[in-house]
């Protein structure tokens, strides 16, 4: 299946669950250790990648993926409007950022791509989805609550597609799914520098799997207890 329309990006995120944050350490190979990520983990079955703009050569990369892999839904990590134009030239097929960039929303619209921008206050999560956000990435999630934090963001709202981000791990991701996130964003707990590195495909398969187990079992528990 090649990653096409806006609509089949978001059915994609929400169908996995998993937005794997891929930011390896600032080494030489910085850009060969974010394909080796991104390539291993669609490999056992997440297809999705994003790539962090601090990556030496983080829009070659975005464009590698993008061509080499059309099934791929490959986006980008971005703090202004200048590079998002960039990645979505490399292919980009979603824009993400830490916070709420309303011009970066705004380029997402007119290209009619998928965007979740950051947001942690309730405020900015529902200036976030009024601007047309397609999910809400609520970062950082575990400095002021976790999986409590989303449960109560999504008691009030919870038409918003929150995907948890920051602090999410083996222990806490299936409460983030339990408490209402539609989605997870994972970094280092998914793809360890030490596994980059050393070129551990076994070890990032097999985070990938729990992750992937855990996002499944979060989910029959919430539907459980509707």
């Amino acid at each position: 299946m090649i990653a096409g329309t806006k609509t089949d990006v978001r059915m994609r995120i929400e169908e996995f669950g998993i937005v794997p944050a891929i930011r390896p350490a600032l080494r030489s190979s910085a850009a060969e250790d974010a394909r080796f990520a991104a390539e291993t983990l669609n490999s056992v079955g997440i297809p999705i990648a994003e790539i962090n703009m601090v990556v030496p050569g983080a829009i070659d990369v975005i464009f590698y993926l993008t061509s080499t892999y059309p099934d791929m839904v490959v986006g980008a990590d971005v703090q202004d409007v200048a590079t998002a134009v960039r990645c979505l030239d490399a292919g980009a097929k979603f824009l993400t950022s830490p916070g709420l960039l309303l011009d970066v929303m705004e380029l997402a619209k007119d290209k009619d791509v998928v965007v979740f921008p950051g947001a942690l206050t309730p405020t900015e999560v529902m200036a976030a989805w009024n601007a047309g956000a397609d999910f809400v990435k609520v970062f950082p999630c575990s400095q002021v609550g976790g999986a409590g934090y989303i449960k109560a963001l999504n008691g009030p709202l919870p038409h918003v597609r929150m995907i948890a981000s920051g602090g999410v791990n083996q222990q806490t991701a299936m409460n983030f799914i339990v408490s209402g996130a539609t989605a997870l964003g994972i970094g280092a707990e998914l793809v360890p520098q030490e596994a980059l590195r050393f070129r551990r495909e076994d070890q990032i398969r097999e985070l990938a799997r729990r992750f992937l187990g855990m996002v499944k079992d979060g989910r029959a528990q919430r539907m459980g207890k509707l």
